[in-house]
């Protein structure tokens, strides 16, 4: 990719459009090998589910993701409620030293892990207000992502299909439509299963793609973390290219004036 193609996010610019998640690996080292290989310049942390300082008997994440290589970004993932996310966020900017750059979820339900978008609204504006950088994770509804823009988040995160499904981007037309009305970053995250999610994702205009299930679940994390890093890549190539028009009937490759016999 071209090393001016950047996009910025709560003022930090950043060169790679992955961003990739730290949870279901084997061990830490293939974790740190996975992410290594991804390109990812930003990594996102589950707070209440991986030590990150609280436990200082147990191993840290941040030991092999280090902070001054890659810019954490701390999530509220397992949380229901609104008091629970933003003490969560709070949490994280005292381990991080004042870090205030957070990826926000409310979930509404445990079997599919879809947003509670009323709770998510109400999180996120007192984050903003407590002077976080908020990178949101809701729903495909273009409504709801221009409400979450309105209320200051640095970022809106449609899913594409439930978290951890694998199911691709299931609404390409609700995607690009959040895209077009944007502005502020709009990065897929959730739902991706293989590297063509990703490079549908770039097409559609979107500023990146946040994953996780679809490297660390790949048969090889590893070697799924460097298509993922290539189809972003080769999507976004496609995106700035501008795409040809669909056509109904045939067109001739070669012109048909001017033949020979």
């Amino acid at each position: 990719m071209n090393s001016n193609d950047t996009f910025t996010v709560a003022g930090r610019t950043f060169s790679s459009r992955l961003l990739v998640g730290t949870g279901k690996y084997k061990d830490m080292d293939e974790t740190r090998e996975a992410i290594e290989a991804s390109g990812a310049e930003i990594v996102t942390i589950a707070v209440r589910r991986t030590n990150m300082g609280q436990n200082s008997d147990e191993p840290n994440i941040l030991d092999v993701l280090p902070p001054d290589r890659y810019t954490i970004l701390p999530n509220t993932a397992g949380c229901y409620d609104q008091k629970t996310a933003v003490r969560t966020c709070r949490l994280a900017r005292e381990l991080l030293d004042g870090h205030n750059l957070v990826k926000l979820e409310v979930l509404g339900d445990e079997k599919t892990l879809f947003p509670d978008m009323m709770a998510t609204l109400l999180a996120a504006e007192e984050l903003v207000k407590d002077g976080f950088d908020v990178m949101v994770y809701t729903n495909d509804d273009p409504i709801i992502a221009r409400q979450l823009e309105e209320i200051g988040c640095a970022a809106v995160m449609p899913l594409a299909a439930p978290i951890g499904s694998g199911l691709g981007i299931r609404n390409p037309l609700n995607i690009r439509t959040i895209v077009e009305n944007a502005k502020v970053p709009i990065l897929v995250d959730a739902g991706v299963g293989t590297a063509s999610d990703a490079a549908m994702a770039m097409e559609l205009g979107c500023d990146g793609v946040l994953m996780n299930t679809a490297i660390a679940a790949a048969n090889n994390p590893v070697l799924m973390a460097s298509a993922m890093k290539k189809g972003i890549e080769a999507g976004r190539e496609a995106y700035l290219a501008g795409r040809m028009a669909a056509k109904r009937f045939a067109s001739a490759s070669s012109p048909v004036d001017g033949l020979f016999f």
